[in-house]
């Protein structure tokens, strides 16, 4: 038996198990949720030189003093005050950067009273951890099976036991109050353990679970957001975007955080276009709005309402002068020198799509690809015909000269068969005429005995 290696996601650590059955638990930053680059590693500060960030499973991360008088690093596996008890963590951060995370949960370091940390963990501390940890999966499954049999309109999402065995936080959603009273009793006679229920929210358990989106990246909430605000369609409606519950829900089923994040920009930029409730008023016609651009702060307008073609791109500015005059009974001079013509627009979509002209030039490209491909079908075709004549030939010629073979054989055979036929009937004249001699000599002597 070898060496066995696992890496653990959700605690951000690899796990070895040698030979001799010890445990030797190291940290990776590989997939670590909630994780904070330390710009400020190597930089001293005596007032945060006895604070540390330590990570437990999956989202949940606290920060510590260090009352061990050991030297800590990033990595080291500590036992940490937990409120009965002890836990196990993960050292993530330390240094100035702390002052950063202070700052953001709102902890004033002076006041706050900050959990001890023990002691760097021993191995037999690892290896009771460890033992938690593989208890933590089948608990989940059998404590759904228990609310699920009490009827209980609420969902497990994860279980995690402390350092030392001692006590589990089950989380849990539900969108209504729940009385789980009657399920704590039946937990704690279950797993003999003392229990602690935590409700959460959609989005919370996206960030428990982790996962990717649909950019490509890691969730945010899995990444870095622990703090989520509101989030309404209006923050949708004044991006222009598709108000499709399928593409602006995430997979927490709940509408995306990143709406919010361009909202404000889409907001003040709003602010600064004209507000076109009429058509505009040219000496050559009426021009309808067809298309904004809020970021660049451009409007499109035909003299067609039913058609986007040969459409007029104008500024804010330009557009607000416009108004102005149609306000006063004069029309704006005429702006076909701004046409763009169908094909030349440079608008894009809201949802930062390709130009609505995108499938123009595809079209000349897919025409000649299709006459490249014609050609080339052709030629094929004519190089086959020419193979094929040259084939033709060739068994043609073979079977011509087979032919000719078999008629020269067979005149062979047929000489041959004509000259031992010839043979023969000489040969059986020759036996006749001796047969007649030996008659005709037998009867002369036959006549001179007589």
């Amino acid at each position: 038996m070898g060496t066995i290696k696992e890496y653990d996601c959700q605690r951000g650590c690899e796990k070895e198990i040698n030979e001799s059955g010890e445990i030797n638990c190291t940290y990776k930053r590989g997939c670590c949720k909630l994780g904070v680059f330390n710009w400020l590693e190597g930089i001293s500060q005596d007032d945060l030189k006895d604070l540390f960030e330590v990570r437990f499973k999956n989202t949940r991360k606290l920060i510590f003093r260090n009352t061990s008088e050991q030297n800590l690093k990033i990595g080291d596996i500590v036992v940490v005050e937990a409120q009965n008890g002890y836990d196990v963590g993960i050292i993530t951060l330390a240094g100035p950067i702390i002052a950063n995370q202070l700052k953001r949960d709102r902890i004033d370091p002076t006041t706050y009273e900050f959990r001890k940390i023990y002691r760097k963990a021993r191995p037999a501390d690892i290896m009771k951890w460890q033992e938690a940890i593989a208890r933590e999966h089948k608990t989940m499954i059998r404590s759904r099976q228990m609310a699920a049999a009490l009827q209980l309109n609420m969902k497990i999402g994860d279980v995690e036991f402390q350092g030392d065995g001692s006590k589990a936080i089950f989380y849990y959603i539900a969108d209504e109050r729940v009385d789980f009273r009657q399920l704590i009793k039946d937990f704690a006679e279950e797993f003999r353990i003392r229990i602690e229920m935590k409700q959460i929210g959609a989005r919370q358990e996206a960030g428990l679970i982790g996962g990717l989106g649909v950019c490509g990246q890691a969730l945010c909430c899995s990444r870095y957001m622990n703090n989520f605000q509101s989030i309404t369609t209006q923050a949708a409606r004044c991006q222009d975007l598709s108000l499709n519950p399928q593409k602006l829900a995430g997979q927490c089923g709940k509408l995306k955080c990143c709406i919010n994040y361009e909202a404000s920009v889409y907001v003040d930029a709003q602010a600064k276009m004209p507000k076109v409730t009429e058509p505009l008023q040219f000496e050559d016609g009426e021009a309808f709005l067809m298309k904004t651009d809020i970021l660049k702060g451009m409007m499109w307008f035909s003299y067609d309402p039913k058609s986007m073609a040969n459409m007029v791109a104008l500024g804010n500015k330009e557009v607000k002068e416009i108004i102005a005059l149609n306000r006063k009974g004069v029309k704006a001079p005429s702006q076909m020198h701004n046409n763009l013509g169908e094909k030349n627009t440079e608008f894009m979509s809201a949802a930062g799509e390709e130009s609505i002209s995108r499938f123009d030039n595809d079209n000349k490209k897919k025409k000649k690809g299709r006459k490249d491909h014609s050609d080339r079908k052709e030629e094929r075709r004519e190089n086959a015909e020419r193979k094929e004549g040259r084939e033709g030939g060739e068994r043609n010629e073979r079977r011509e000269g087979g032919e000719r073979n078999e008629r020269r054989e067979g005149g062979e055979r047929r000489d041959r068969g004509g000259n031992r036929r010839h043979r023969g009937n000489r040969e059986g004249g020759e036996r006749r005429e001796g047969g007649n001699r030996e008659r005709r000599e037998k009867n002369n002597n036959s006549g001179n005995e007589a």
